[in-house]
């Protein structure tokens, strides 16, 4: 059956065998008519999933929480507690919750008549781009924006809303990061004033060899928990996407 297989599909195209040496199997136009194979499509399918990191870290929120998260372990002082597979697992389902509403649109608007055959895989992205521009532009600072479309040189009638992905892109990360190092600093204010606190103390009574970090965990850890800060913290970044 093997062996008849090839026989049976030329018989189904008209008679015609693929030449010796041609892949087996054509489907799939690219530009100027170019047909790609199944092992070329395959290649590219994966090829393209490689940029679904840079596209999850650079056009959503996932920067801002990751950073906010990894800076709170610090002002804390545990340097393992929570692990980085745990940071990098809550920033994750954060970035999904804070985007549900904007992944939604992208879903309805371009994903579903892509899959009904209503529309090329073109107009899908162009599609798609309409909600994950509208977000990103929420995030950025107009002087973010003001750096790479000077550096970009673009004309001064583009304006944001109308600016290339190139442009819109990186302003956009360096406003995140920002907002992550902001919100950051309000973080670490509450835990220096207890390290600032501690130490002191320790220097009063003449504990010069007692480390102040060891003797302050217990104390932020009691602090953290008794404000409810997890709430806090996880509260305050998704409002933060709000605006």
């Amino acid at each position: 059956m093997l062996l008849a297989a090839p026989a049976a599909w030329a018989q189904a195209q008209g008679g015609a065998a693929p030449a010796a040496g041609a892949l087996p199997l054509v489907i799939g136009s690219g530009p100027g008519g170019t047909s790609y194979s199944v092992p070329i499509q395959t290649l590219l399918f994966f090829t393209a999933l490689s940029f679904l990191p840079a596209v999850l870290l650079m056009m959503t929120g996932f920067t801002r929480i990751v950073i906010v998260l990894s800076l709170l372990r610090q002002a804390i002082g545990t340097q393992q507690a929570p692990p980085n597979q745990v940071i990098i697992g809550l920033s994750l389902f954060l970035t999904l919750f804070v985007m549900g509403p904007t992944l939604d649109r992208v879903y309805q608007d371009a994903y579903v008549p892509y899959t009904s055959n209503e529309i090329s895989f073109e107009q899908a992205v162009q599609r798609a781009e309409v909600p994950m521009r509208g977000f990103m532009l929420k995030q950025t600072r107009q002087s973010d924006f003001a750096l790479f479309a000077r550096l970009a040189k673009l004309e001064p009638s583009v304006t944001a809303e109308t600016a290339p992905l190139r442009v819109l892109v990186p302003a956009f990360v360096t406003s995140e990061l920002k907002s992550a190092f902001q919100i950051g600093f309000m973080i670490f204010i509450p835990f220096l004033i207890i390290d600032m606190v501690v130490s002191s103390v320790l220097m009063s009574l003449g504990m010069m060899m007692l480390s102040p970090v060891l003797v302050a965990l217990p104390f932020k850890l009691m602090l953290f928990v008794l404000a409810d800060g997890w709430n806090l913290l996880i509260g305050s970044l998704a409002a933060s996407f709000a605006t």
